[in-house]
């Protein structure tokens, strides 16, 4: 790949675009070191963010097979022309990297690396990582370095960008973690309320059956088959409350698994039967997945607090390279020009929300007494 003055800016903004697409912290990281090896024509490229203890808190490798790196070991210490990235803030340009005298070696595992070419990725003074680029293909002439000024330039703009995606992606989990705690909390009201309906139920019906212990003894022994059974429903919705509230399963058990488990969860602990089924679905982007969630949520809220629905079906099936979720309640419906009208959304602006900002699209179908059903379609990735 030759990176002339006419080449490289546009292939730059490619890779700039490729960034822009992802909000995840770890898609940000992993597509900005593939850009970077593909941009310089590299065998190797990688990038470390520091943590606070001399060490790497994310370290992501491009050119370095899954077997390889596992092989290699543990993440890499601050040392060395890392450590001088990081604390210096100065790009590194070196013919051969095993020849710096700050070159500490590496594991056994590692491959081989000569030319060496390494940028901060930085936000004003904050230094937020370190970019770096191993074995150019290209000729290596009378012991130069394969990486030109010309690369270092365009490294270094890419890094320029670099550093303002990853502050977007760090702000994005922020916000984020901001909103699964606001949904903790509405959820935890919501469970809260369920859970002492079933109670104050049972202490009544206890009250019942202790004042016909004496008079009506048969009718006693009813009331107190009764207080069994509540007993027993309220330990299922106390269980819903544990596993509800927990951490989100997102990340480890995958969408349709934790779309399922909340389908049970809100089976348990509402009148309305809920039902879940899933149909041929493939592994989606992260933020694809989020919103999908969110929005089940959301409109699960709906469906159990304001329709008075009997049933509510959440199905996910494959669309395409990305998906169909559909949430289809036969509760009371509503007019949703009315609901605009009257400035009552029912969640239904941030829904679009949240698909619009994955290039997604929802679609709301309902009429008064005819249910409600909600739809949104992911594009995949």
């Amino acid at each position: 790949m030759t990176n002339g003055p006419g080449a490289g800016i546009p292939a730059v903004s490619t890779a700039i675009l490729a960034m822009s697409r992802h909000l995840e912290v770890r898609d940000v990281l992993k597509t900005i070191v593939a850009s970077a090896r593909e941009l310089l024509d590299a065998e190797y490229a990688a990038l470390g963010v520091p943590d606070d203890h001399g060490g790497f808190a994310q370290f992501v490798v491009d050119g370095v097979s899954a077997e390889q790196w596992k092989a290699i070991g543990p993440l890499p210490r601050q040392h060395g022309i890392l450590a001088a990235m990081l604390h210096n803030a100065t790009p590194e340009r070196l013919a051969d990297v095993r020849a710096d005298p700050r070159f500490g070696g590496w594991p056994s595992a590692h491959p081989d690396m000569s030319d060496f070419l390494g940028l901060p990725v930085a936000d004003g003074d904050e230094i937020l990582g370190a970019l770096f680029l191993a074995n150019k293909r290209c000729p290596k002439e009378d012991g130069r370095c394969g990486f030109t000024e010309e690369d270092e330039r365009l490294l270094g703009i890419l890094a320029q960008h670099a550093a303002i995606a990853l502050t977007n992606a760090r702000l994005y989990e922020r916000s984020r973690e901001l909103t699964i705690a606001g949904e903790r909390a509405r959820l935890a009201h919501e469970l809260h309320d369920a859970v002492a309906q079933k109670l104050f139920s049972l202490r009544l019906t206890a009250q019942a059956a202790t004042a016909l212990v004496d008079r009506d003894p048969a009718r006693a022994k009813d009331e107190l088959h009764q207080v069994t059974a509540l007993a027993a429903e309220a330990a299922d919705e106390l269980r819903a409350a544990v596993i509800e509230l927990g951490p989100a399963a997102l990340d480890e058990d995958g969408l349709v698994a934790t779309l399922r488990s909340q389908a049970q969860v809100l089976d348990r602990a509402h009148c309305a039967r809920v039902t879940f089924a899933a149909h041929s679905v493939r592994a989606l982007p992260a933020a694809q997945e989020e919103a999908l969630l969110r929005v089940a949520q959301e409109a699960l809220h709906n469906a159990l607090r304001h329709s008075g629905a009997e049933l509510v079906e959440v199905t996910l099936t494959r669309n395409g390279q990305g998906a169909l979720l559909r949430i289809a309640d036969d509760g009371c419906g509503f007019d949703p020009g009315a609901v605009r009208r009257a400035g009552r959304h029912l969640g239904l602006v941030s829904m679009r929300d949240r698909a619009s900002g994955v290039g997604g699209k929802l679609t709301v179908e309902s009429e008064p007494g005819k249910g409600t059903t909600v739809e949104m379609e992911v594009p995949g990735g």
